[in-house]
């Protein structure tokens, strides 16, 4: 599955006013939640959880919060870019202003890390990161990260 088909222009959200990554995590816990009628503190704790483990910033300005659900059967992404960045606790200390989150089935480990690499193959490209950061809407969020898994 290709990241681009994991996002829905609804599940994308630009230049987003949030103050840290607490709020972050509780945003992107309403949001799906709401969306797919999940238990947003039951989301929310297990993107915490994980969170708790090691920071899902990659550097760069990038992070990959990310949490597993066992009553989900479809893998759920959104994209956001923050108006401001917030402090992730990622490897090069700086902060983060482009997030992608996936939530996916607890028994889907071989999708989870397809993903995951997919992300951080394609974030870990300057020139991408910078043209997501220019871009003016969803839309072009969407195209952008199309391109750049061909």
């Amino acid at each position: 599955m290709t990241i681009s088909a994991l996002l829905s222009p609804d599940r994308i959200f630009i230049d987003t006013d949030i103050s840290s990554k607490k709020r972050l995590l509780e945003f992107i816990a309403n949001t799906v939640a709401t969306q797919f009628d999940l238990s947003q503190v039951k989301l929310y704790n297990n993107l915490l959880d994980r969170e708790r483990l090691g920071s899902t910033g990659l550097g760069k300005g990038f992070a990959i919060p990310h949490a597993r659900l066992a009553d989900l059967d479809i893998t759920i992404a959104c994209f956001i870019r923050l108006a401001q960045p917030v402090n992730f606790e990622a490897p090069d200390n700086q902060p983060v202003d482009l997030i992608f989150t996936i939530i996916i089935p607890e028994n889907a480990t071989d999708e989870h890390l397809e993903i995951l690499s997919s992300l951080a193959k394609i974030f870990s490209q300057s020139e991408i990161c910078d043209a997501i950061r220019k871009a003016g809407s969803g839309d072009e969020v969407a195209r952008i990260i199309d391109l750049a898994e061909q």
